[in-house]
């Protein structure tokens, strides 16, 4: 299979929704929302981390690239920051600081590294397919699985 990827820059005032419908779509074409739905939203909540992160941490547009490779989604978010993220032990109280916790419990695997002028954090994403309903069971007392009706 050959490689997938798109690429796109979210400024500050098209926001977080914008990347998430622009992401979706892509998810759609790739055939995730129906036959990895649980997967697509973990990816849809990550884009929303890193590029809520992008617009309120680092005060700069997100560049988000979406590259398929036929084994993982690699799901990259660069801004203007070049600090690398550290995950915090926020209080139960604070409205924040959970965003690294959640891309970790969600992400196959993420890394972050920086470069002249920003950082790029890149999480990926391999696909659990959602088995069909009733696929190669039968029905209780039956041998054949055939339905008792049958």
């Amino acid at each position: 299979m050959r490689a997938k990827g798109w690429a796109t820059s979210f400024p500050v005032h098209r926001g977080v929704r914008e990347a998430r419908r622009w992401t979706a779509a892509h998810l759609d074409a790739l055939e995730w929302t129906t036959e990895a739905p649980d997967t697509a939203h973990s990816v849809l909540l990550t884009v929303s981390e890193l590029v809520t992160n992008a617009h309120v941490h680092a005060g700069s547009s997100a560049g988000l690239v979406l590259t398929w490779d036929g084994r993982c989604l690699h799901v990259s978010v660069a801004d203007g920051d070049p600090y690398l993220p550290a995950p915090r032990d926020p209080s139960r109280e604070a409205t924040s600081g959970r965003g690294l916790a959640i891309i970790d419990a969600l992400a196959d695997t993420w890394d972050a590294h920086s470069f002249h002028g920003g950082k790029t954090i890149t999480a990926c994403f391999q696909p659990r397919v959602t088995p069909a309903p009733h696929a190669g069971r039968s029905h209780p007392g039956s041998q054949t699985g055939e339905s008792p009706d049958a």
